[in-house]
């Protein structure tokens, strides 16, 4: 990799020891990568590492190195959210034993480093940070530095920023020397489609399946999708990211899309058109058949497999402004449909600190809680991912969520469903 003077400086040790074991770590990554210089981030960072789980020693150790150097982020970042909210996610005692002594017995300790180190504020939990109400959204053609697989792929896809899927580490240290390595997705040849995808479905498709067919086909690669603007229109509207965020958030866990582009609709997608077609570009059409297959294929790891849930999660990733009121309406319609007072299941709809807060103040909010539903910012897949709430019969409309734990999906309507007094 050629390097600038200043950045030969700082890898000879011009700014400490650590600063140029970070430069060393930024540079090495590149090599592997083919990368031929560093470029400057032109974004505020997001780091995907938000839990304190005791096993991260070797993390803990680098961010006392970094402290006690004095060293800094360029930006204040945000980060994902808690793995733990025992106000609004109830645990019992030995949970929260194994929670709090155990699992995550860093936790406090760790969030003071990342106090130390640059973290914006106490609100800055939240795997949404794009999310206008967090205020941490790139803008078309900005350069970053993160980590957050669908954080990636709705900032490379929606916004039209420039970002690799980094390591959970190396966001940390490209936000400290405020530059990462040039390749993949920052370069104009890395944006373009590898794949055709033709949308021949009857209406418009369930996102989270969608983009579960899309990245079981084209793991890394880019897809180009066409036929989709068809049922949601060229505008980019609250309603329209919603789907796209949830869209593309299974494309990344189901497989490992970085980019996707919706003709019509996305900004590079409208700006270029299929000049970003790769000239051997492979075609996949989706029917409703091909959907309808991906869905019945997926395994449920339920112990009992006719278990009645115990709990179910709205909100991975968290929900925007728009989700969170469209939910929380349609689980009181739906209960007043039954003619019920709670809801059946116990059910948790996630979002960022900044839209629940706003939302608390709200007569819906009253409503909704009333009925049962809470309202948290936790990391639903923290919270499941580990041998015991993992036993438990959990229950979401997350494909995400589903892929790195034992939850079981359901579309959405079969949720609202089931939690609302529905038998399944």
């Amino acid at each position: 990799m050629e390097l600038t003077k200043e950045e030969q400086a700082i890898l000879s040790g011009s700014q400490g020891n650590t600063m140029a074991k970070i430069m060393k770590t930024v540079v090495e990554f590149g090599d592997v990568f083919g990368a031929k210089r560093l470029v400057p981030i032109t974004h505020a960072s997001h780091f995907v590492t938000s839990f304190g789980l005791g096993l991260l020693k070797p993390l803990y150790r680098i961010n006392d190195e970094i402290i006690k150097a004095g060293i800094k982020t360029k930006e204040p970042f945000t980060i994902d959210p808690r793995p733990i909210d025992y106000k609004n996610v109830k645990c019992s005692l030995l949970n929260k034993l194994i929670f709090s002594k155990i699992m995550y017995s860093q936790q406090k300790a760790y969030e003071e480093q990342l106090r130390q180190i640059g973290l914006k504020d106490d609100n800055s939990f939240t795997c949404t940070s794009y999310f206008e109400e967090v205020g941490n959204t790139p803008k078309y053609g900005d350069i970053l530095g993160w980590a957050e697989s669908s954080a990636v792929v709705y900032a490379n896809s929606v916004l039209g920023a420039r970002c690799n899927r980094n390591s959970g580490v190396l966001d940390l240290f490209a936000a400290i020397i405020g530059k990462v390595p040039e390749f993949g997705l920052l370069t104009d040849d890395g944006r373009k489609a590898d794949w055709v995808i033709e949308i021949k479905t009857s209406k418009l498709p369930e996102a989270q399946i969608l983009g579960s067919a899309i990245g079981l086909k084209v793991m890394e690669d880019v897809p180009y999708v066409i036929g989709l603007d068809k049922y949601l229109g060229s505008e980019l509207t609250d309603d329209v990211k919603s789907y796209l965020k949830d869209f593309g958030a299974a494309t990344a866990s189901n497989g490992s899309v970085g980019l996707y582009h919706i003709d019509g609709l996305t900004p590079e997608a409208k700006k270029f058109g299929k000049k970003l077609l790769k000239k051997d570009a492979k075609v996949y059409e989706i029917t409703d058949e091909v959907l309808d297959k991906v869905y019945h294929n997926y395994p449920v790891l339920w112990k009992n497999l006719n278990a009645k849930p115990k709990l179910c999660f709205i909100g991975c990733p968290h929900l925007s402004t728009q989700q969170l009121k469209t939910w929380s309406e349609n689980i009181l319609s739906e209960l007043a449909k039954k003619n019920r007072k709670r809801v059946a299941v116990r059910t948790i709809l996630t979002t960022s600190p900044q839209i629940a807060q706003a939302f608390a103040k709200t007569d819906l909010c009253r409503q909704v809680t009333k009925a049962g539903v809470r309202i948290s910012s936790i990391c639903p897949l923290m919270y499941t991912n580990n041998p015991i709430a993992g036993k438990k019969p959990i229950i979401t409309s997350s494909n995400k969520l589903r892929t790195y734990s034992s939850s079981r999906y359901y579309k959405d309507a079969e949720i609202l469903d089931i939690i609302t007094g529905g038998q399944r």
